[in-house]
Parts: structure tokens; sequence; C-alpha cells
């Protein structure tokens, strides 16, 4: 008697919720398969180790892998680069870096309640009109907010 495998197939896959082509069946039981017809029967037959899921395949890294290690031979060092800094980096892009840097920087020393609300405001103008450095500078002009609330 031949068995129409496909459609187990797609009992089973409806049942253990995996895909079709994870579904494995045992070929020395396929009576016991073949009479399974009910969902009732799909789960007996996952249980008792006839039918068994493949593992997920996962993508593969390989190629990736390859892409990056041709990245790193071409030449990247100090003496290889042409174009300006500018051309290599986006001068734009490195100033929006910055400026969401900074931003969060005021919005922690804020939320902290190391600053009040119109000191924040105050840094917060100079880091987007561009007079703070960097980092260091900001927190360089966060303590000197404080000393002047000190005194």
């Amino acid at each position: 008697m031949v068995v129409n495998l496909a459609a187990k197939k797609r009992l089973l896959s409806r049942v253990t919720g995996v895909g079709v082509h994870r579904i494995r069946l045992d070929p020395e039981k396929l009576p016991d398969i073949s009479d399974a017809i009910t969902r009732q029967n799909a789960r007996g037959l996952v249980t008792a180790g006839i039918v068994s899921i493949r593992p997920a395949g996962g993508t593969s890294r390989g190629r990736a892998q390859d892409k990056r290690d041709q990245r790193n031979k071409r030449g990247t060092k100090q003496g290889s680069k042409q174009g300006r800094k500018g051309a290599r980096t986006n001068r734009k892009r490195t100033h929006v870096t910055k400026v969401r840097a900074l931003r969060h920087l005021l919005k922690v020393a804020k939320a902290r309640q190391d600053i009040t609300n119109p000191e924040f405001w105050a840094l917060y103008k100079r880091v987007g009109g561009n007079t703070v450095r960097n980092k260091a500078h900001l927190r360089q002009l966060l303590e000197e907010t404080f000393s002047k609330r000190r005194d």
C-alpha cells in the first residue's frame, strides 16, 4: 500500500509547528505512519520517536567572513590611505555622532539632577552650536557649572 507521505508531513508540520522540510520520517515504521490520520496520532508518532525533527538551519557566516578578510587585506594602513580625512569619514556623520554622544551625556547629567533645567538648556545650545569640542570638554563645562552653583 502506497502512503501519501506529503500529506502526513503536512499534518506533522502543522502539529509540531515546524516546516515540512524539517520533518524526518523513519523508513522502517511506514505502516505506523500510514495509520496516523488525526492530530493526536501525529503527536503520538513524535513522542514515540518514529518522527524526528531536524534542527533549524542557521544563516551561514562563511561568505561574510571571507568578505571581511578580503576587506582587511586591502591597504588601510597609514601609508596606503588616499584622499583627505573628510573623504574617508564624512564630516557630517562625524559631527552627528559627536553631538548625539554629547547630548546623551547631558541627558544623563540632568537625570541625575547634577544640573538644573536652565543649565541643561544653556549647555545643550552650546553643544548644538559646535562650541563643545568633545566629551572631556563637556565634563569640564559641567564641573564649572557645579562650581558656580557652589560659590
